[in-house]
């Protein structure tokens, strides 16, 4: 029988292959073949700690690891203080019986859906790595889909959790903020990051999410599709919608409706308009960065990856009345979009408008960073906004790629999963 240690050992030496160059900035592999060897004694003894139980697990480059500075992508980081224990959601991970690899590869701070990190390296996309892997948790989308992970952990502010599983064709789960607690993790934006898994399965993400929120983890039974209420929010998120996106997500939606699902589209647009007239002033993200930047962002300025700088800098020109503003507006837009989703159990759309651009077109074009930057993230950012829960699901047998995109109300964490593995058993067929 296959052993725990014999698994950590293929997936060892699969990090060192020249596909995950770049996908790891630290490796624990003692530590790692201790916890494989615990497990194995477990399983020998006949006892569980559960579902992670021997699962290979790795975690973004910004939670909290004792002994050791938090990098978070970054190269002004490395000279951090180091941790003084675990982040909870790694020492959560343990006591589940995860075999902790590694940390992986992240955008800087986690201020980009691209990937790309000019002092880390960027990791190629699983499927070709000529293409960008999706960001902020680059290294972790990349990690599932190669398969040096059984789950990979990381962080979702605006989308960095479900822009690199669709754009490597894995599954991403987004839960509730402050499901998980974000103590120990490096923050982007305090009022907008969750933390959450990505992997191969429902499954083995509704398993991870158990024990990242401290839960006891009762096995998925999949949601019939029969009668599911499904809304599209056709308008302002499918403008400049890649074809092969398109093609993909209307052929998913066949599917279900093939299988009893309920398709309609939904009205969303005046709820989208209203949140970008109450974040005028500038995105949340940049504005709450900007604090907990403001000690060094002049003083390390030339540390920074320049776009992420400049994108920080952006948000210190809010002031605090405006700030205060929109953080009321927004308040007032979470609840009517709840509202608007009463009749629905699912929002459906693309997790990206775009399947994955070429490295070489977004590096050195720092308009065409910006432009497909904002475009990456625009359909996932509408679930932080608006505080649901989301998740991305592959799209199978498409030439790049592609996501669909499951949002839900605020704390239906657990019937959004039962959901999504109910559309993944369809969408394998």
């Amino acid at each position: 029988m296959r052993t725990t240690r014999d698994d950590l050992e293929h997936r060892l030496a699969l990090i060192e292959a020249p596909e995950s160059r770049y996908v790891f900035t630290r490796l624990y592999p003692d530590a790692a073949r201790a916890a494989a060897d615990a497990a194995d004694a477990r399983r020998k003894a006949g006892l569980t700690l559960g579902a992670l139980d021997g699962a290979i697990v790795s975690i973004k480059d910004l939670f909290d690891v004792q002994g050791e500075a938090t990098t978070a992508g970054s190269s002004i980081r490395r000279k951090a203080e180091a941790a003084l224990q675990d982040a909870p959601v790694v020492a959560r991970l343990r006591r589940a019986g995860a075999v902790i690899v590694g940390k992986t590869n992240m955008s800087e701070f986690a201020f980009s859906g691209l990937g790309l990190n000019p002092h880390w390296g960027t990791p190629g996309n699983a499927t070709d790595p000529s293409l960008v892997p999706g960001g902020s948790s680059s290294g972790a989308g990349v990690s599932a889909a190669l398969g040096t992970s059984d789950i990979a952990i990381g962080t979702d502010t605006g989308g960095s959790i479900r822009i690199p599983a669709a754009l490597n064709g894995v599954v991403g789960f987004k839960p509730t903020a402050r499901r998980v607690p974000l103590a120990g993790a490096f923050p982007l934006s305090p009022s907008l990051d969750s933390i959450g898994p990505l992997a191969r399965s429902v499954e083995a993400c509704a398993a991870a999410d158990a024990a990242l929120a401290g839960e006891e983890y009762h096995p998925l039974q999949a949601a019939p599709l029969r009668d599911l209420r499904i809304g599209v929010p056709r308008g302002l998120l499918f403008t400049e919608t890649d074809p092969l996106v398109a093609q993909a997500f209307e052929a998913a939606l066949s599917t279900l409706s093939g299988a009893g699902a309920r398709v309609n589209d939904t009205a969303f647009d005046d709820l989208l308009a209203r949140m970008a007239e109450a974040t005028a002033a500038g995105p949340i993200a940049g504005v709450e960065a900007a604090e907990i930047h403001a000690d060094w962002l002049d003083a390390e300025a030339a540390a920074f990856d320049p776009r992420v700088h400049a994108r920080i800098s952006r948000g210190r020109t809010v002031t605090a009345v405006a700030y205060i503003r929109m953080m009321r507006a927004r308040a007032a837009l979470i609840e009517a979009g709840d509202e608007r989703l009463k009749p629905l159990d699912v929002l459906a759309l693309p997790a990206t408008a775009i399947p994955a651009p070429a490295i070489a077109a977004v590096a050195e074009d720092d308009a065409a960073f910006s432009r497909l930057n904002l475009l990456m993230l625009r359909n996932t950012m509408v679930g932080n906004l608006f505080d649901l829960t989301g998740i991305s699901l592959p799209i199978a047998g498409q030439a790049k790629p592609v996501g669909l995109m499951l949002l839900a109300r605020h704390g239906q964490d657990r019937r959004l999963l039962e959901i999504a593995a109910g559309v993944e058993a369809a969408l394998r067929g």
